[in-house]
C-alpha cells in the first residue's frame, strides 16, 4: 500500500495514564514511549498522517464512576506526554468513550484524508487500543497494533487484550 493510505494513531498517551501517581497510572506506559517515538519518525520520514485520539472528559464525567477521574479537559493531565507531543500539521482528536470512533470525527478524518491502513499505539491495550481497533475492522480498514507500542494496567489485560486483537480479521498484532 502506499504511503499516502497509512496512518499512525496514537491513544491516550496522556499525563494521566503515563506519569508515575496519575490517576489511571499504566505500570509499562513509560516503556513504550520511545517505541512510540520511533513509529512518529517513521511515519514523519514517509509523510504519513500522525493521529492523536485523546481522552477529553468533562468535569463530572460518567466514566468516572468505573474509573478515577482522569484526562479532564483542559488540566495538566489530559496533555499528550512531552516526549510525544505532536507538531504541526498532526491531527488531535478529542474523545470520551473507549473507541477512538465512538462520538468522533476520526471516521471523517480519515476518509478526508483517504486511509485505508491504521498502525495503532498507546494504552490501554484492553480499552483504548481493542475498542478502536475493532470499530476500525467494522470500517474495513486495516489494523495494525504493534505489542511493543501498546500497554495495559496489568499483564493479563494486555495478553487478553492482543489475543482478541490477532483472531479478528484484518487485525494484526506483532
Amino acid at each position: 500500500m502506499d504511503a499516502e493510505h497509512k496512518a499512525l494513531v496514537i491513544i491516550d498517551m496522556l499525563n494521566d495514564y503515563v506519569l508515575e501517581g496519575s490517576p489511571v497510572e499504566v505500570p509499562n506506559a513509560g516503556g513504550i514511549i520511545a517505541n512510540i517515538s520511533g513509529e512518529i519518525r517513521y511515519a514523519r520520514d514517509r509523510n504519513r498522517p500522525i493521529i492523536y485520539v485523546c481522552d477529553s472528559h468533562q468535569d463530572q464525567d460518567p466514566e468516572f464512576e468505573s474509573w478515577p477521574k482522569h484526562a479532564v479537559k483542559h488540566t495538566p493531565g489530559a496533555r499528550i506526554v512531552e516526549p510525544l507531543e505532536p507538531l504541526p500539521g498532526d491531527h488531535l482528536i478529542e474523545k470520551v468513550g473507549y473507541s477512538g470512533f465512538f462520538r468522533t470525527d476520526l471516521e471523517l478524518l480519515l476518509d478526508r484524508l483517504d486511509i485505508d491502513e491504521i498502525l495503532l499505539c498507546g494504552v490501554l491495550t484492553n480499552v483504548g487500543i481493542l475498542y478502536t481497533a475493532v470499530d476500525a475492522m467494522q470500517r474495513g480498514l486495516r489494523v495494525i497494533v504493534p505489542e511493543t507500542c501498546v500497554a495495559a494496567l496489568d499483564a493479563y489485560s494486555h495478553a487478553f487484550a492482543l489475543k482478541q486483537i490477532k483472531s479478528l480479521p484484518h487485525l494484526f498484532a506483532g
